[in-house]
């Protein structure tokens, strides 16, 4: 099993054609606060994952990006996420979770 971490949003979407076994990405939401002055800023990043296998080895691909939390913010980056995922291939659909545990009971 291995994990490829990817810097950039454009190479992970790069790679979802390569033999993806699902048609999800999931995602989670972290918050990130950080300390400035009096006031905490509150910022938050979506977490990418999908699974691909490639010559019998399974593949977690994953990406990050980060936004700044407002009330309706996490609905409008899947949102936006999702028309450019759209655009790549329309099958695939995002789903909130963590895949951790998937890919461990495809690993075993």
């Amino acid at each position: 099993m291995i994990v490829i971490f990817c810097d950039n949003i454009d190479d992970f979407i790069a790679f979802c054609d390569e033999k993806r076994i699902m048609d999800e990405i999931f995602y989670e939401i972290k918050e990130i606060k950080h300390e400035v002055d009096i006031a905490t800023k509150i910022n938050s990043e979506i977490i990418l994952h999908f699974l691909a296998k490639v010559s019998g080895t399974l593949i977690l691909y994953e990406t990050k990006q980060g936004f700044v939390k407002s009330r309706n913010s996490e609905k409008e980056v899947i949102q936006a996420l999702q028309k450019i995922f759209n655009q790549v291939n329309p099958t695939l659909k995002f789903c909130k979770g963590k895949i951790r545990e998937i890919f461990l009971s495809y690993s075993s």
